[in-house]
């Protein structure tokens, strides 16, 4: 594996730390620029704005661009906006910041998994994907717990001022070691268009979705099941949550071994996995012991689909080396913003926090089926195999 596959994932684990820190900043921001707990919380939200608009967007305006000068650039205005970030005593310039860094922390992620992809031979496609999101399962481990400690020590201004330094460190890794290559010919944007406008496509899209809203409506509402009806401490949330990130870990580092020779198997198993772990997650919720064994492995079937889900597209849509992957970093952020929402739903109705865990499982039954779906659209011979690939190889 090159070692630029490598450095994409630290540059992902710098990036992911942001994303994921804010949870536990919230309270030092609210006290620091005098905005409510909620109005705090809308900091992820725009996050999320960003991240959404960012990979399509970015992937057609960077598509001239050698992949390095774009990975680059990417960094250069991440490490910004925290240093603005890190400065401001203004709510809403904040604001503005978490979108714009949202933004090109998308784009990172597109153009990121495409040269990930272009450095490694076809079957060991899976395997690079799930180094390069691993970046983000080593944030939720390490990134996370780390960001809320310099946060309680340091203020979440210093929390913000690490981010910008591992940015710019992430930036010296690229420039030194990600060759500067551009796509073999130049991108064409109905061409990709084309390429990804198959049913195919749009089902392992779908599949996307529904796999990681059903994985991110218990994971979003984890520490408040874990107080609230596991009755657990509040200084032991973070415990079990490292645990969640080491089944995480495991995950995708399994999954990534079996993405290129068995893509069906492990979607099968690690989306069936889900759906069982969150059913036995609400009905036994009350109890400590198999809650704490019950999240090590929602993690790790939930990532264990990771590699599949980043990088059939490429085998599915070839054409669409920029738009592909950029519709995979949207599909997981619809996912990431629908989970939580549907969970919030069910809590506001007062179905109490196990009924979140409940549609997560319901999440994945669609997902299944929607892998049940792509599969009976593969074709009969392998000649029509290769004229007309499906998402289950």
């Amino acid at each position: 594996m090159p070692l630029a596959v490598y450095i994409l994932g630290l540059s992902i684990f710098a990036q992911g730390t942001s994303e994921l820190m804010l949870a536990g900043l919230l309270t030092g921001i609210s006290n620091d620029l005098h905005v409510s707990i909620p109005q705090a919380g809308l900091l992820i939200s725009a996050f999320a704005i960003g991240m959404l608009l960012g990979a399509p967007v970015l992937a057609i305006a960077t598509q001239r661009w050698s992949r390095r000068t774009a990975l680059l650039a990417f960094l250069a205005v991440f490490a910004a906006t925290h240093v603005v970030a890190a400065s401001t005593a203004s709510y809403w310039l904040l604001f503005a910041t978490r979108i714009v860094g949202a933004f090109v922390y998308a784009g990172f992620w597109s153009v990121g998994a495409a040269t990930a992809i272009a450095l490694v031979p076809e079957t060991a496609r899976g395997r690079a994907m799930s180094i390069v999101a691993g970046g983000l399962t080593v944030a939720t481990i390490i990134g996370l717990p780390a960001g809320t400690f310099i946060g309680d020590h340091l203020g979440w201004r210093g929390a913000f001022w690490t981010v910008a330094g591992l940015s710019i460190a992430a930036m010296i890794a690229v420039f030194a070691k990600v060759p500067d290559t551009r796509p073999a010919e130049p991108p064409r944007v109905r061409a990709e268009l084309r390429a990804l406008a198959i049913r195919p496509v749009w089902l392992l899209f779908g599949t996307t979705v529904l796999t990681t809203a059903a994985q991110l409506v218990s994971f979003g509402y984890l520490g408040a099941l874990l107080t609230e009806t596991t009755r657990l401490a509040q200084n032991w949330v973070p415990v079990v949550l490292a645990v969640y990130g080491a089944g995480s870990l495991l995950g995708i580092a399994v999954g990534g071994r079996m993405a290129d020779t068995h893509p069906t198997r492990t979607l099968v198993v690690g989306i069936s996995g889900v759906i069982v772990t969150s059913a036995l997650l609400a009905s036994t919720a009350h109890h400590l012991a198999p809650v704490v064994v019950l999240v090590f492995l929602l993690g790790a079937f939930a990532f264990g689909t990771n590699p599949v889900l980043n990088s059939r597209v490429f085998t599915l849509a070839p054409a669409a080396v920029t738009l592909g992957p950029a519709g995979n970093v949207a599909a997981f952020n619809v996912g990431i913003t629908v989970g939580p929402w549907l969970g919030g739903l069910a809590i506001g109705a007062g179905l109490g926090y196990p009924s979140v865990a409940w549609i997560g499982a319901a999440l994945g039954v669609g997902a299944l089926a929607f892998v049940g779906w792509s599969r009976a659209l593969r074709p009969a011979t392998a000649t029509a195999a290769v004229a007309e690939p499906s998402v289950i190889a």
